[in-house]
């Protein structure tokens, strides 16, 4: 039988159901907060207590335990699952709504002795195939609910794994003795050192577009150039806002976060300084690309109308001399000489000649 977790988005379908105008005749499937906990640990001292946890459990255990507290992971569950957690857990309501729903703003929220900060994760899918509806930056979402002696970690998106970063603090006990406030660290510098890998990534993208664009007879694919200023657009939107909530933990925001956490968050505030800074120079060096791929497009249609009009000139001239003999007057100069056929065909081929020349040496053609 395969795992819950692996039935959540059919479960989850199915709940949502319904015919026009009418409820589904289908009963609603009550689905255990079990499918969607990815995991539930109990840490000690910097250690990870052995065993399979519940999250009342897991609860009970850390409040009789000095310097213990718990970590919840839960992916993309639904309002009646979560509610039980938040009750267990005392979870303030509207920051449980936001959890659920998602599309949220980074942010950091304070609720008595409680933080609930939101992160936008991102991931570079690439730039096969790039057109309009193609996308190169997917986001994602992770809320974090950080309590005295709680973590509750909600993802939301396929790319937002945790387990390497539960993985890393599972193997520095000294770090993870820091408690909750530890593991938002770390969710948080994970996050934001993924941004610098997306931003390397789109920097050699852009690279590319800049030498194809300065490149003589290159063809320009202006929408290109839009398709990725549209995505640098929505990275900017899921990361800059970040910037207001990582300096507010650097300076002492909440209780929550001792002295010993603040200095690493200082490290991660620096990199977010670092990855604006980068957003904003593609902004600026792709609105620089836009006005001179339309530069060059418009010299080249410049050049086809040079070419087209010089042509059209030296057409004109046979055009011309055979319209005036194509009038058939009786009295018309050189009509009965034996030489005027060959010598109006001389007088074209010369003039055309002519024009050709000059409009060559003009660099017209």
């Amino acid at each position: 039988m395969p795992p819950l977790s692996s039935l959540r988005p059919a479960i989850r379908a199915a709940n949502r159901h319904s015919v026009r105008g009418t409820e589904s005749l289908l009963p609603k499937l009550h689905v255990p907060i079990s499918a969607y906990v990815v995991d539930c640990a109990v840490y000690a001292d910097g250690k990870r207590l052995a065993g399979r946890w519940t999250h009342e459990r897991a609860l009970a255990e850390v409040r009789g335990r000095a310097d213990a507290f718990v970590w919840i992971g839960l992916h993309e569950p639904d309002e009646e699952q979560i509610t039980g957690i938040a009750d267990v857990f005392g979870l303030h309501e509207l920051a449980v709504e936001d959890a659920v729903h998602a599309h949220q703003r980074p942010k950091l929220e304070r609720y008595a002795d409680m933080l609930f900060m939101v992160l936008k994760t991102v991931r570079y899918v690439g730039k096969s195939g790039r057109s309009a509806e193609h996308e190169i930056v997917e986001t994602g979402e992770i809320m974090a609910f950080v309590g005295a002696d709680f973590v509750i970690t909600v993802r939301h998106g396929e790319h937002s794994s945790l387990r390497d970063v539960r993985c890393e603090l599972e193997a520095d006990p000294e770090q993870l003795a820091l408690g909750p406030a530890a593991v938002l660290h770390a969710i948080a510098d994970h996050v934001v050192d993924s941004y610098l890998a997306v931003t390397e990534a789109i920097e050699n993208d852009i690279d590319e577009m800049e030498a194809e664009v300065f490149a003589p007879r290159s063809n320009v694919d202006s929408e290109q150039i839009y398709v990725m200023k549209r995505e640098v657009l929505e990275l900017r939107r899921a990361v800059v806002p970040l910037g207001g909530p990582v300096r507010k933990l650097t300076e002492g925001y909440s209780s929550l976060v001792p002295h010993e956490v603040r200095s690493y968050f200082r490290d991660v505030d620096d990199h977010m300084v670092t990855v604006t800074e980068r957003i904003a120079g593609f902004n600026e060096l792709l609105t620089t690309l836009v006005d001179a791929a339309l530069a060059k497009i418009t010299m080249r249609q410049n050049n086809d109308m040079r070419k087209i009009t010089a042509y059209v000139a030296i057409i004109s001239v046979p055009t011309m001399i055979a319209g005036i003999y194509g009038m058939n007057f009786d009295s018309m100069p050189e009509l009965h000489w034996s030489f005027g056929y060959p010598l109006i065909w001389m007088v074209i081929i010369v003039i055309c000649l002519t024009l050709f020349r000059v409009f060559r040496r003009n660099e017209w053609l």
